[in-house]
């Protein structure tokens, strides 16, 4: 059977895992909550949309844009399941299974970013450890 180049990407599928994970959290959010819940949601699909949109395209300025935006939607999912940690919702085995898969899409989206000659991937490590991280509390 033939497939698509994003299909192929093992960031594409970790990414795929992680939308059901998220699923998961969003529906473990108590009522009053589905503002995070709608945005967890919007976030994860966007990270496997964007990776799916960078595959498809010939410019290597545009696959690192969209793998960039994927990054982003990567980060705002992370800092959602953060939210959701800090105000004690959602199921704690779910927002540590979400953040560790979001490390690995993170990860492998910098070098995706990296192998396509785009930098512009902010002032962090790129491992999405935290790295270097200042902390100003």
């Amino acid at each position: 059977m033939a497939t698509f180049d994003h299909e192929r990407l093992a960031v594409y599928q970790v990414a795929l895992d992680f939308l059901p994970v998220a699923d998961d959290v969003a529906g473990s959010l108590p009522a009053g909550r589905a503002y995070l819940s709608d945005q967890l949601h919007r976030a994860a699909t966007s990270i496997v949309l964007n990776i799916a949109e960078g595959a498809g395209e010939f410019s290597k300025r545009e696959k690192g844009r969209f793998y960039r935006m994927a990054m982003r939607s990567a980060t705002e999912s992370a800092a959602i399941l953060d939210v959701c940690r800090r105000l004690r919702i959602g199921d704690e085995n779910h927002l540590l299974a979400g953040r560790e898969l979001l490390l690995r899409v993170f990860a492998m989206l910098v070098r995706l970013v990296r192998s396509v000659g785009e930098s512009g991937t902010g002032s962090g490590t790129g491992s999405g450890t935290g790295k270097g991280r200042t902390n100003h509390d």
